[in-house]
């Protein structure tokens, strides 16, 4: 007969096999209810993407708008669609914010400006630039010079005026290159402004960012003209003019503003969005050609920092 012992043993060994096999096929569970739930937010923000690319999937079906803004008072944000705005973009932010650190953030945030430009009608546009150093700014070329107007008439406005703010104060800049471009939301809608030296840290440039699909993004720009403020997003794809879609606010004031990729690199430019969706905003990738008027002991600095961006 087999001896009590023995039964004992082989009960324990037969309970230790069953408990590491019930744990290995929950494990197994785990990770495909994990990849899954990847999987499906994976394909709901292509189907976001592809909703606002139109049902043939091409940017040609869109119609993009400047992101600039018109200053007019009657139409400005009132201090409860204001607080609601900033409530969403504080939500967007608790989700997204360990892509990259806090206080590099607010580092970043330092290097962009409010933009006004002043016309020979009287009125006011805002946007944003970007700091590069030696009292140089990268912004959008349609908020500091008169482009095309859609109707393609020829248009008597001029911009008499650039300015940005500094220290609180406005301070002139002037245009010191530019982009191809005679509308807006083109691929060489860029500028290039200069003011007096300023103290604000530059910022970092990397024209190798790929913009792979679904790549967290993070945007600074002048919302509504209330300030800089960052706004979180994905990359979507890239458009056969050159741009690149992506999921993030695309609000009056923001053009001429900043990408910044998870190493906090300035990436790209925001030009306009889709019209009547804030959501779908269109990205001009950074360009070596954008910096060929900067100062020559300026320029080996950005050109070293893309070079290593690539072997990182």
């Amino acid at each position: 007969m087999i001896s009590r012992r023995v039964v004992f043993a082989a009960s324990i060994i037969a309970t230790a096999l069953s408990c590491f096999t019930l744990g290995l096929m929950h494990a197994r569970q785990h990770e495909l209810s994990t990849r899954a739930s990847y999987d499906r937010q994976l394909q709901e923000l292509r189907a976001e993407v592809r909703n606002g690319l139109g049902a043939a999937g091409k940017i040609d079906a869109v119609v993009p708008a400047a992101t600039s803004g018109k200053v007019d008072r009657s139409e400005a944000p009132n201090a409860t669609s204001r607080a609601r705005m900033v409530a969403d973009i504080k939500k967007q932010l608790e989700s997204e914010m360990g892509l990259l650190p806090v206080q590099l953030l607010r580092d970043r945030r330092s290097s962009f400006v409010e933009l006004y430009s002043y016309d020979n009608f009287g009125k006011t546009n805002y946007g944003t630039a970007g700091y590069l150093g030696h009292g140089y700014f990268i912004t959008v070329k349609h908020a500091v010079v008169a482009l095309r107007e859609e109707d393609e008439r020829p248009s008597s406005r001029k911009i008499t005026s650039v300015k940005v703010v500094y220290n609180g104060k406005e301070i002139p800049a002037r245009v010191v290159d530019t982009g191809d471009a005679d509308v807006e939301v083109h691929s060489g809608d860029w500028a290039i402004i200069k003011t007096k030296e300023v103290d604000l840290p530059a910022l970092h440039v990397d024209p190798s960012f790929a913009y792979d699909f679904a790549d967290p993004i993070f945007r600074l720009g002048n919302d509504y003209s209330k300030g800089i403020i960052l706004s979180t997003g994905y990359v979507g794809q890239r458009t056969n003019n050159g741009l690149v879609t992506c999921l993030t606010d695309g609000h009056p004031g923001v053009s001429g503003g900043g990408v910044l990729n998870q190493r906090g690199d300035l990436v790209g430019i925001p030009i306009g969005r889709m019209q009547g969706d804030y959501r779908f905003s269109f990205i001009l990738p950074i360009r070596s050609e954008m910096l060929r008027k900067l100062p020559t002991d300026e320029q080996p600095v950005l050109a070293q920092q893309a070079i290593l961006a690539e072997q990182q």
